[in-house]
């Protein structure tokens, strides 16, 4: 769906005091949604369940924020990301998200489940949106998609490396909504 969609422009935002919740399974489709997602997102619960979550992904974000992403919770550790998502209507909100594996009554991870907060807004103007539209020029010099997350993903994680801390220890360095 959201391929069709363009950007408008608008930013949107959410209490400080809500989350916006979602589970996935483990390819990444909605199987439980909250009502601050779909209000956000603009869809009802019925047209979200099913779909891909990256139906909201804004084009502003790199894929290899993504990419780190997959390979941390696929790894069955936890990660916490600033994301710009997409509206139905070509808005866009910003979220600080906690993505963990969901485990089975077997122990295995059988999906995703994510809580989303309101991220300070000074916080992704000054640090956040530079630090991504940086990756996503990079991204964007490769024709070949796999050599542009790659080369995003490099730049991602030399920003981190020149901070000299790891990419958790950056989240949390960072200042945050409460």
């Amino acid at each position: 769906m959201s391929h069709q969609i363009k950007p408008s422009g608008r930013e949107t935002f959410f209490p400080e005091s809500e989350l916006i919740v979602s589970k996935t399974d483990l390819k990444g489709r909605m199987i439980y949604v909250n009502r601050l997602f779909c209000a956000m997102a603009g869809y009802t619960e019925a047209q979200l369940l099913g779909q891909q979550h990256s139906m909201i992904r804004h084009p502003d974000m790199p894929r290899s924020v993504f990419r780190l992403l997959w390979d941390t919770i696929e790894e069955r550790r936890e990660i916490f990301a600033y994301i710009k998502n997409m509206a139905s209507n070509g808005d866009h909100y910003w979220v600080f998200a906690h993505v963990t594996p969901s485990y089975g009554t077997d122990g295995k991870v059988a999906g995703y489940h994510s809580n989303r907060r309101m991220p300070p807004p000074d916080l992704i103007k000054d640090t956040i949106a530079p630090l991504y539209a940086e990756v996503l020029a990079i991204e964007k010099r490769h024709a070949n998609g796999k050599e542009a997350v790659a080369a995003g993903y490099k730049a991602l994680t030399d920003f981190v490396a020149s901070r000299k801390v790891s990419y958790d220890e950056l989240m949390f360095s960072l200042p945050r909504a409460a």
